[in-house]
């Protein structure tokens, strides 16, 4: 009983979420973060748990992030917002409104708290020794928004062996993750979300 209980919770979180949450910016929490105000720009008025960053004829290998979003009990968090940004396959932010460029999406998560985007494999900056990588925020509604740790890719050759291995402080979790193929020359990744975790000041609001 608890657990439908707890079911039906969940579920009345995510209908809320999605009837009520208007786009208002919530505030930025978690200390210092240039560009944080941009997750609001452009977002569109209906949000699914599965987005497209990256148009089907982007050039690029296909990418698909997945995962799950956790409260801090580590139960599936419903109703919550993923934004996610990168680089084209040639390491450049294409131009756009934003500094973000035109590689964005946001997804919203389903009542067991998954998200995906349909995507590509960014490439590294150029002539940088930055590893490939996927930026990554969180907006909680009622909460904040805040970046979380980076998604990259452990067969990336530019990731430096110090940065493979998780520390357990990361914000939002580790983002570090071991590529699968799809089988069909694309790739699949996983970055799972703890809310909150390794944020300054989550919480205190």
């Amino acid at each position: 009983m608890p657990d439908l209980r707890w079911r039906l919770g969940a579920a009345l979180l995510l209908v809320l979420a999605s009837a009520s949450w208007s786009g208002a910016a919530e505030p930025v929490i978690g200390g210092p973060c240039e560009g944080c105000e941009l997750v609001f720009e452009g977002m569109p008025e209906t949000i699914a748990s599965r987005a497209r960053v990256a148009p089907p004829d982007e050039p690029g290998q296909p990418l698909a992030i997945e995962g799950t979003v956790t409260d801090r009990d580590g139960r599936p968090a419903p109703g919550v917002l993923v934004y996610a940004y990168h680089t084209d396959v040639s390491g450049s932010y294409p131009r756009a409104a934003t500094r973000h460029g035109r590689l964005r999406g946001w997804a919203r998560t389903d009542e067991a708290g998954r998200y995906r985007f349909d995507t590509i494999r960014p490439g590294a900056y150029p002539g940088r020794s930055a590893p490939q990588h996927v930026h990554m925020h969180v907006i909680e509604p009622g909460v904040g928004t805040y970046w979380i740790a980076d998604l990259v890719f452990t067969d990336d050759p530019l990731l430096a062996a110090g940065q493979r291995r998780p520390t357990g402080r990361e914000r939002g979790g580790s983002g570090i993750a071991t590529p699968a193929s799809d089988g069909a020359g694309g790739w699949r990744v996983r970055r799972d979300i703890r809310l909150g975790a390794g944020v300054p000041g989550y919480g205190e609001r």
